[in-house]
């Protein structure tokens, strides 16, 4: 497996002394489909104008006025059409799935994760995670039941403002379209070509690969395995890979429970770092189909430290160009990440 790298320099000379000084550029791409992207680590030092991390919950809101609070959701948020959830809602420990007020797509829910209003990083538990996965392979049943050309879902989680979430009690987002988003059908379509050149799947080749490297390796639980990606998308990009299933609906609770396990390392690894905002997203075979050349698999990435004035860290190269600007090397990201699967949790 080739993981292809080009290192460029670009020099200048730095004030106040205007000396000499060579910065050393990776450009790098993904190894399944070639996305590119740019790493300067020293990006970390330049100057931010913005204040630093502060007490979140000072911007919080009142929980009184939160739709998703305790004592508003019964009466705040929507019901599902009777054909598809006869309760109107799905339940299950204290997370609450219901239809997304503002659709983008065909299908599209909301998902409570805990009944406080704000809980940092640190404080989310395995049981959230695997409540709130349990109902969202529930209503992705109910779904395909009522239609089957209903087949591409995703999973998603924006944690505060700067990975663009409206609010901020912890939730998670479910699409179910009719198409796959262009990521998705490239993930596919490499997957597949992958498979035809070498007779091995792709994900099970990875996990081994970067096992034996060790560089990116972070750790594993039973079903799922966890990497740092190579050519990452986004700052600090984690991949959590299941080796057995292609798709969210065939998810057994042995898998989630594993996922939720991991995914909470990785949040308090996060909140180590100092991070307190992210994204993760599932890319996920179609629907009523198992694929030997592909797996489930989730991506998780750091965002901005909420602040009342703070920079966004998806600029120009990103929205037009497709290419990621990374500060953050994916092989120190790992090596601060391997501490917290040494933990039994």
């Amino acid at each position: 497996m080739e993981f292809p790298k080009v290192v460029i320099t670009s020099e200048l000379l730095r004030p106040p002394l205007f000396e000499r000084d060579v910065h050393a550029v990776e450009c790098r791409q993904d190894p399944l489909t070639g996305v590119p992207c740019r790493i300067n680590v020293r990006r970390t030092t330049r100057l931010k104008q913005g204040a630093a991390k502060f007490d979140v919950s000072g911007i919080a809101g009142n929980p009184q006025d939160c739709p998703f609070c305790l004592q508003n959701i019964e009466q705040a948020t929507p019901l599902f059409a009777v054909g598809l959830c006869p309760e109107g809602r799905i339940k299950r420990g204290e997370c609450y799935l219901f239809p997304n007020l503002f659709p983008l797509a065909e299908y599209h829910a909301a998902a409570t994760l805990t009944s406080r209003h704000f809980l940092d990083l640190d404080q989310f538990r395995v049981e959230m995670v695997i409540d709130n996965m349990i109902a969202t392979r529930q209503y992705l049943a109910a779904v395909y039941h009522r239609n089957k050309e209903a087949r591409y879902p995703i999973y998603l989680w924006n944690h505060l403002s700067p990975s663009a979430a409206s609010m901020i009690h912890p939730h998670t987002q479910i699409l179910v379209d009719r198409r796959p988003t262009p990521y998705q059908q490239s993930l596919l379509e490499s997957s597949r070509e992958y498979f035809a050149k070498t007779g091995s799947s792709f994900w099970q080749d990875i996990v081994e690969e970067e096992r034996r490297r060790g560089e990116r390796y972070i750790g594993e639980k039973n079903s799922v395995a966890v990497v740092a990606s190579y050519a990452p998308q986004g700052n600090r990009e984690i991949q959590i890979i299941f080796r057995e299933t292609s798709n969210l609906v065939e998810l057994s609770e042995p898998e989630i429970a594993d996922f939720a396990c991991c995914l909470v390392k990785l949040l308090r690894g996060y909140n180590q770092m100092g991070v307190n905002s992210f994204n993760l997203s599932t890319f996920s075979a179609p629907l009523g189909e198992r694929l030997d050349y592909y797996s489930l698999h989730a991506k998780l990435i750091s965002r901005p430290v909420l602040q009342p004035f703070y920079r966004n860290d998806t600029g120009i190269l990103e929205r037009f160009h497709h290419e990621a600007d990374i500060e953050v090397r994916p092989e120190g990201v790992a090596e601060t990440m391997r501490v917290f699967f040494e933990d039994k949790v």
